[in-house]
């Protein structure tokens, strides 16, 4: 028995019966030789944090576009927040851990520069429209590994592909993943969002604690541990009470949760100070995909990477700009579009 079966067997025995067995997963896109020593989850979280657009994260915007303080979050260290959150609930549900944490690390893979203002611009001038929960699942199908994708299984690609909320409902029917790893990592990243995006804003001075609704700190707490610590619990004891395979928080806590949603939605990320720089971010995105769907041949010297059958030349600029962080996409600007200084020869002195 290899070191892999083993750990399977040790699933088998103990985690809940409403837990995603490694042994049983729907299997991979393309068939492939099992490890010897990892789970296939174990290998899928493996593939992501040694992806290229997983590195990428840790210079792509959470809410504060490129910032120089070193204490505000980043696209990566939000993903490593919902992966610390949602792990602690599934180890609590005896949920499979592997599964959670590779869903976590990788659902927010196919997120542009400057955050959502850069999807929303994508969404707008490229014809196929744009979506990062959609893109997440192209990157590790098709773009990651020089166009062969990470081969990730189906229950990982299912938690990625469903995890995206919006303004919407924390459970949908409609997009509720298919394992509960799925289902935990989907209202982890709201817990995560809503408490980090809150200490940023608290730190920059765009708000404080005490404007933050008193319904949401009444029943969820004011500091971020207190905070956290209430939504998890809370979701942790609810799910285990319903004995069901679905992940919830109670009726009071979901209520809090959305009202501060809300909040920061409309207080924060459509704070004035925040959307200049953003509607400043979205002309680079814009004039970045005009010039190179213009100009091909200095694109393809650029992104060499060949097209897949069927595919336009915008999408292939759509797939390149997406992939850039804040800083990459600054710097490109900067040298296509603005003017260089002269330097002349100092020898003339």
């Amino acid at each position: 028995m290899t070191i892999r079966e083993q750990l399977e067997e040790i699933e088998k025995e103990t985690l809940s019966t409403y837990a995603s067995l490694s042994a049983e997963t729907k299997g991979r896109m393309r068939p492939e030789e099992k490890c010897s020593i990892r789970t296939d989850f174990q290998r899928d979280r493996d593939r992501v944090i040694h992806s290229k657009s997983f590195r990428r994260m840790k210079h792509k915007t959470q809410v504060f576009l490129a910032p120089t303080d070193d204490h505000y979050r980043t696209r990566l260290t939000h993903v490593i927040e919902v992966a610390q959150i949602a792990r602690t609930i599934s180890k609590a549900l005896r949920l499979n851990e592997d599964l959670t944490e590779a869903i976590a690390l990788g659902h927010d893979l196919g997120h542009t520069p400057f955050g959502h203002a850069g999807e929303a611009m994508l969404n707008e001038i490229f014809p196929e429209g744009f979506k990062h929960v959609i893109h997440s699942l192209r990157v590790v199908d098709i773009l990651e590994k020089g166009g062969e994708g990470l081969n990730l299984t189906y229950e990982v690609r299912d938690g990625i592909s469903k995890h995206s909320k919006g303004m919407g409902a924390i459970d949908n029917p409609k997009y509720r993943p298919a394992t509960m790893e799925g289902q935990v990592v989907r209202i982890s990243d709201l817990v995560a969002y809503a408490n980090h995006d809150l200490d940023d804003a608290i730190r920059s001075g765009i708000i404080t604690i005490e404007d933050v609704p008193r319904d949401c700190t009444k029943t969820l707490g004011r500091t971020n541990s207190e905070r956290i610590n209430k939504m998890v619990t809370d979701i942790i004891f609810e799910t285990k009470n319903l004995d069901d395979n679905r992940v919830i928080a109670s009726p009071e806590v979901e209520q809090a949760m959305l009202e501060l949603r809300s909040y920061l939605f409309n207080t924060v990320y459509m704070n004035e100070k925040i959307k200049i720089n953003f509607d400043k971010a979205k002309k680079v995105i814009k004039e970045l995909y005009e010039y190179f769907c213009e100009n091909q041949e200095e694109f393809k010297i650029i992104y060499p990477r060949e097209p897949r059958e069927g595919e336009t030349a915008e999408r292939a600029v759509c797939d390149f700009i997406a992939s850039m962080t804040d800083s990459y996409a600054i710097t490109l600007y900067e040298k296509i579009f603005l003017p260089k200084r002269w330097h002349g020869d100092i020898s003339a002195f």
